[in-house]
């Protein structure tokens, strides 16, 4: 079953707010079995709003809805879904006496602009919005269904929660579509896609395979969809458990699973301690594991030793081996890894230092090369890696890859 999301609201189109109810609704609807297949952003004007609901309700069983239902005379969504399906607007009594409600508990004057909150199509069931004052709308238009939901996020998430996916459920025959996703990382998409090529050839047509890559992992979705959901669970589980031996180290966790979260659960099951050393990270790799929550269980600390001083009187970086080096360079690397591990008390410490960009490169040390150095118990360990131009980008690989270093010299044992 098809689905198709419209956004409305010109401060969408502008760039002054991100669209993240598209990407929270096709999540929802991938759960119970609706795949969205197209969405697209729209302004606040009546003609093109009407185009565009049309031309959904022509090509899928399901348009959902968001923004364009406040008070104001900007808030157009509501009257043009009037217009189309030709309905007169009426009074919603139980509208009316919760936002009356809301009003007083807020102290605000419950005036012509809330009170008109309540006026709804006539043809239209009202869902009501228990977090704020524009209530959802459910259409029904020959075998297809046009929801209407107000575009503040924790809002429209409540009313999909409690009123929409359950009467889509009881309004369709919905099939199962069911996903499942590995996190490898330390191969490019194209290497990666060769490697496991006898592997993908093999997949029953009913298998799709997605490659999905970012500079911090390369995700392997594998989807059946309209299936049973039991047997489907099984046919994937079935072909990761041929595919996982091929990837051997490059496979990090499943689904929501990040090298920084493998990371922590090894630490954690190993009763071990992890600190942070960053040149050219500047903090990235640190913020990686303090932006999980239990992180102060196995993160002990951090150093961002930026310039030279630091790297010498803090981390105890030798200036022989700054002079004689550079700052970019297996030998500080390694000291850097080791003085952290020292100054903190950790049973790792971890270590970056590099040339960001996109000016500080030389012929011999180009931009985008980081040094990278992991410090156990009984050794330590360094690599060097070269990523591109665009500082953004070098910064998110270089604090990725170090991790992941320090995921492969982490024993499995526990």
């Amino acid at each position: 079953m098809k689905a198709e999301i419209i956004t409305i609201g010109d401060e969408i189109l502008i760039g002054q707010i991100i669209d993240t109810n598209s990407a929270w609704i096709a999540a929802r609807l991938q759960e119970v079995g609706i795949t969205v297949g197209r969405k697209y952003s729209i302004g606040d004007r009546a003609e093109e709003i009407t185009e565009a609901i049309n031309t959904s309700l022509s090509r899928a069983e399901v348009t959902i809805i968001t923004g364009g239902l406040g008070p104001t005379k900007d808030d157009i969504t509501k009257h043009t879904l009037a217009h189309i399906f030709n309905s007169p607007m009426v009074r919603n009594e139980e509208t009316y006496q919760r936002v009356e409600r809301m009003m007083a508990a807020r102290g605000i004057a419950f005036n012509e602009l809330n009170q008109g909150q309540a006026l709804v199509p006539e043809c239209c069931t009202v869902l009501p919005n228990l977090k704020g004052t524009a209530p959802g709308m459910w259409f029904e238009h020959d075998g297809h269904v046009a929801i209407a939901l107000p575009g503040v996020p924790y809002e429209m998430e409540e009313l999909m929660t409690l009123e929409v996916l359950p009467r889509l459920k009881e309004h369709f025959a919905l099939h199962a579509v069911v996903h499942r996703t590995a996190i490898t990382f330390g191969m490019a998409e194209s290497m990666l896609a060769q490697h496991i090529e006898s592997w993908e050839s093999a997949l029953p047509p009913h298998i799709h395979l997605a490659y999905l890559p970012s500079p911090s992992q390369l995700r392997l979705r594998l989807s059946i969809y309209n299936c049973d959901r039991d047997s489907a669970e099984a046919e994937i589980e079935a072909q990761f458990a041929k595919l996982l031996p091929l990837l051997g180290d490059l496979f990090v966790g499943w689904d929501g699973e990040t090298l920084q979260s493998a990371v922590a659960k090894k630490l954690i099951a190993r009763g071990e301690t992890l600190a942070a050393a960053e040149s050219c990270t500047g903090g990235a790799l640190s913020a990686k594991f303090t932006a999980m929550s239990g992180a102060s269980e196995y993160f002990w600390g951090g150093v961002v030793s930026y310039d030279n001083s630091v790297k010498e009187n803090v981390l105890g970086v030798s200036r022989e081996n700054l002079d004689t080096y550079g700052a970019v360079s297996e030998q500080v690397a390694r000291q850097m890894a080791e003085g952290v591990r020292r100054v903190c008390g950790t049973t790792y410490g971890v270590a970056t230092t590099g040339i960001a960009g996109p000016t500080g490169g030389t012929p011999d040390k180009p931009v985008g090369t980081v040094w990278m150095a992991v410090a156990t118990p009984t050794a330590t360990y360094a690599q060097v890696l070269c990523h591109g131009k665009i500082r953004s980008v070098n910064i998110e690989r270089a604090a990725a890859a170090a991790i992941n270093m320090l995921r492969l010299h982490i024993p499995s044992e526990y």
